[in-house]
């Protein structure tokens, strides 16, 4: 019965180099040992897994079929190792292997894939999954286990999570670049009036902020167009109409050339954005990194 063992693997790597050089000589001199060593090593193997790896022929080798497939088995294996190799120095460097993002959409366009980007940057053999959703299934995922780390909409609350505050920013207002208003320095909510809103679609309408600011104001709009979060600022710099939202967001989806105002907006409406994650994880190197790095980039964003 085939036995593979540390001897074994020793003479899987000869095999290897005895399949790659094609002579038992050549391969001897790749490995620095006698001809009759490699002889030896691949008599050896072939007994030890039962098949017949090279046929001889007037005093050369012929792989098998059986020894082609066990090569790329081979190969495969290395490749296992290696990952196994990047794991360890992620272990060294972050006290994880692994790491289970989920995110809210506001966060998930740009900043996320940053943190996600900088984690990686020095070692490729952290393995990420990253998931995007609402700020109550980032909770939920996060609280089961299935997730590891969750940005999230504040205020949230969880008995067995802890919940990070990171920062506060107030909504910016999109407007596209051929509107009277995008010549403002700043936009109020009187501005408002008879104008076409874009805004995110919501479990209910009354849960939107804008709205609910322009009832309270007394504003009446034109109408609106409800979309998803990702689609908000294409449909403003595609001249529908305008938007609130949050700067972090627009600043992730914007390019210059979308020529939309990204302007103050007055009365303010806050966003707040913090980290859960359980109490196995608060001394974990790799929530370190993404705390400083992610407080740092948040810096970079307006508001």
């Amino acid at each position: 019965m085939a036995d593979v063992n540390i001897h074994s693997l020793k003479a899987l790597a000869i095999f290897k180099t005895l399949f790659e050089a094609g002579s038992a000589s050549q391969a001897a001199r790749t490995l620095g040992i006698t001809q009759s060593g490699v002889s030896r090593s691949l008599a050896q193997l072939e007994q030890n897994l039962g098949l017949e790896l090279f046929l001889r022929e007037k005093n050369r080798l012929v792989a098998t079929p059986e020894a082609r497939e066990l090569y790329e088995e081979i190969l495969r294996l290395m490749g296992n190792i290696d990952e196994l190799r990047h794991s360890v120095l992620a272990l060294k460097e972050f006290g994880t292997s692994r790491l289970r993002i989920a995110a809210i959409p506001g966060l998930a366009f740009g900043f996320v894939p940053r943190l996600v980007a900088a984690l990686l940057e020095d070692n490729r053999g952290f393995s990420i999954s990253f998931d995007m959703m609402s700020s109550h299934d980032v909770l939920r995922e996060v609280e089961s286990g299935h997730a590891d780390i969750g940005f999230v909409t504040l205020p949230v609350t969880s008995r067995v999570l802890r919940v990070e505050a990171w920062l506060t920013t107030q909504a910016r207002c999109l407007v596209p670049g051929s509107h009277p208003l995008a010549a403002r320095s700043a936009v109020t909510i009187e501005d408002l009036k008879d104008q076409y809103l874009v805004i995110s679609n919501q479990p209910n309408v009354g849960a939107d902020p804008l709205l609910n600011l322009t009832a309270t104001h007394g504003i009446h709009i034109a109408g609106k167009t409800e979309a998803n979060i990702g689609a908000i600022t294409a449909l403003v710099a595609s001249g529908v109409g305008i938007s609130v939202m949050n700067p972090i967001t627009a600043t992730d989806q914007l390019s210059p050339q979308d020529g939309v105002s990204m302007l103050p907006f007055t009365p303010e409406i806050d966003f707040s954005f913090g980290l859960v994650y359980r109490d196995d994880w608060k001394h974990a190197r790799a929530l370190d990194f993404i705390r400083g790095y992610g407080r740092d980039l948040l810096r970079e964003y307006p508001g």
